[in-house]
């Protein structure tokens, strides 16, 4: 799926990157950067331009982004930071080399997400960290959408298929189109747990105000998550 990212990564930056996205700015990478407190060692998975890598690292912090995208990479070097050419599913790193491992939207993108997950296992030192964030799978359902019924003269959300794991091409923008993986929650979770990857802790957030206010559509769907983060710790 590398190749769409190659085509697509300077919509990417200019839309989601340096400030210009209200849940990133204002939600995800504030939750980042608080589970990430006491690490000293962070890998980015699909790091994309590197954004949440140099958000996370501190004086007494590094972080490492890795990705398989080059104009992603050559654009993140520029902003600054570590970075590794790289895919979810073959980490070119040792077995228990960080404390912490971070990816953000990127396992919806994966074809193996278990093979992905047992190696974000795999680099993690006993008591690591995984930091886990996902498009909410309910929200990424095929089908799913908010329904204005002009007959029943109410609105609501229709979920698809939930249960049913699927991989769609979406437009996510006027003639740009990403592939989706749908999984339900459960594969995700198992997944983890399979790994040695334990559910600590689970947050389902609101959409922040800055998105509500630039996509005012949303305002009425707004008690529908749109993220799901996971903060999950390997067993020693």
């Amino acid at each position: 799926m590398a190749g769409e990212w190659e085509t697509t990564a300077s919509w990417w930056q200019e839309n989601f990157t340096d400030g210009a996205d209200a849940e990133y700015t204002e939600q995800i990478i504030p939750l980042a950067v608080a589970h990430a407190a006491g690490c000293t060692r962070v890998l980015d998975v699909g790091c994309g331009e590197g954004q949440l890598s140099r958000a996370v690292s501190s004086s007494s912090r590094i972080a490492i982004g890795v990705d398989p995208v080059w104009p992603q990479l050559h654009v993140a070097r520029a902003r600054g930071g570590v970075y590794a050419r790289g895919a979810g599913g073959a980490l070119p790193f040792n077995d228990g080399v960080f404390d912490a491992v971070l990816a953000c939207l990127v396992f919806e993108h994966i074809d193996d997400a278990v093979g992905a997950i047992g190696e974000v296992a795999r680099v993690l030192q006993p008591g690591g960290r995984f930091l886990f964030f996902l498009n909410h799978p309910l929200l990424q359902t095929p089908g799913s959408g908010w329904i204005d019924d002009h007959i029943l003269e109410e609105q609501y959300w229709r979920i698809g298929p939930y249960l049913v794991p699927d991989t769609t091409m979406e437009e996510v923008d006027k003639g740009v189109f990403l592939p989706f993986v749908h999984r339900p929650l459960s594969h995700y979770v198992n997944a983890l747990a399979g790994a040695g990857l334990f559910v600590t802790h689970m947050e389902e957030p609101a959409p922040p105000p800055g998105f509500l206010a630039r996509a005012p559509e949303y305002v009425d769907a707004a008690t529908i998550p749109r993220l799901l983060f996971l903060r999950c710790e390997k067993r020693s």
